[in-house]
């Protein structure tokens, strides 16, 4: 049995962190759904900057959506749009299966609205209803501006995927954001069944710090914290609040494993996804790091629920001077910055390429 079936049957969805218009064409997703477990898909401004660029897959739909008048990000959500609708019709058997808890799509509100609560909620509901699909998440970070936003898209009746989470706070900060959006919906009548996944990033904690800390500690900070998380998870979906809300009808907001491939060539190259193998939760991985694990990964054990020895890591983290606290806001603030810079290459890449198009 490969490992991600393994990881499927220990109660972990496996999403992929990418889409281009070749893995629909292709048939490629189609097949990663049917043979390696694959129940969702994530993506980003980053992912769509290097679908567009690095092929002419979208060369026709830019030619016809540039004679209807679109340019820019009218231009970029028409075409992504397009794509994850596909995914997600994709994935709606999965979604029916599992009733509404797994088969989930995700796209992103424009990173430019990071701290700007108003336009987001805006914008957040008018992609979900232009994509016309249950099964789509949006994609808000996690920011203090975006806790808003978070709360009242829930109350508003859209999924939300919480991106640009690094820390237990950050976790916490957003189930907050999402229980008090569910409770809003309980008092005011309607239905509390509206899906989310809080999702925190892995690997940029240990980029962070290697060069920082002893060799013994190396690549070890991003599992402590995913461990952690995940406990604070379990404690929260196991309080008398969740469960009042669950009595509801309502359902718990998963945590969600994000930035899963490693990034230190000379560490095992599936590590987090074996240490985070934890039931109730999501790994949304790269293409790359999905078929590594299909290939050679070791599924032992799940992860613990109570964090295994998270505390004792970070304890030594402590003494070696990294200050969890401080970096994890760092890293939020430059996560959001990296979406920003890629959002605007994004951007140049689609006005290089309208321009092209237009003269040819």
């Amino acid at each position: 049995m490969k490992a991600t079936a393994k990881l499927h049957d220990l109660g972990q969805s496996l999403w992929l962190d990418n889409i281009t218009r070749d893995l629909l064409e292709s048939g490629t997703l189609a097949r990663y759904i049917a043979e390696l477990s694959v129940t969702g898909l994530t993506s980003n401004p980053t992912i769509f900057d290097h679908a567009i660029k690095g092929s002419a897959d979208y060369d026709a739909a830019i030619r016809s959506k540039l004679k209807a008048g679109k340019s820019g990000e009218a231009l970029f959500f028409e075409l992504a749009l397009a794509d994850i609708t596909r995914a997600a019709d994709l994935f709606r058997p999965i979604f029916d299966r599992t009733r509404g808890v797994d088969g989930y799509v995700s796209l992103e509100v424009s990173p430019l609205l990071a701290y700007d609560t108003k336009t987001t909620l805006a914008v957040a509901k008018d992609l979900h209803a232009r994509a016309g699909r249950p099964n789509l998440f949006i994609k808000i970070p996690g920011t203090k501006e975006g806790l808003p936003a978070i709360e009242e898209a829930i109350f508003a009746g859209v999924p939300i995927n919480v991106t640009l989470l690094f820390s237990r706070e950050h976790y916490l900060a957003a189930a907050e954001a999402y229980l008090k959006g569910i409770e809003r919906r309980i008092a005011a009548g309607l239905s509390p069944d509206v899906a989310s996944v809080a999702s925190l990033f892995i690997s940029r904690w240990d980029v962070a710090v290697a060069s920082k800390v002893p060799p013994a500690l190396v690549n070890k900070l991003g599992i402590a914290i995913g461990l952690r998380s995940y406990k604070a998870y379990s404690d929260l979906i196991d309080s008398p609040r969740y469960r009042r809300v669950m009595n509801e009808g309502g359902r718990p907001q998963r945590l969600l494993f994000a930035s899963t491939g490693t990034k230190d060539p000379k560490a095992s190259d599936v590590m987090y996804v074996e240490a985070l193998a934890a039931p109730y939760t999501v790994n949304t991985m790269p293409e790359k790091t999905l078929l590594d694990v299909a290939d050679h990964a070791k599924i032992a054990a799940p992860a613990p629920a109570d964090g295994g020895d998270c505390e004792a890591v970070l304890a030594q983290f402590k003494q070696a001077g990294v200050d969890v606290d401080a970096l994890a806001a760092k890293l939020q603030t430059e996560g959001a910055e990296s979406f920003v810079k890629s959002w605007n290459e994004l951007m140049e890449v689609l006005a290089s390429k309208s321009a092209l198009l237009k003269a040819a």
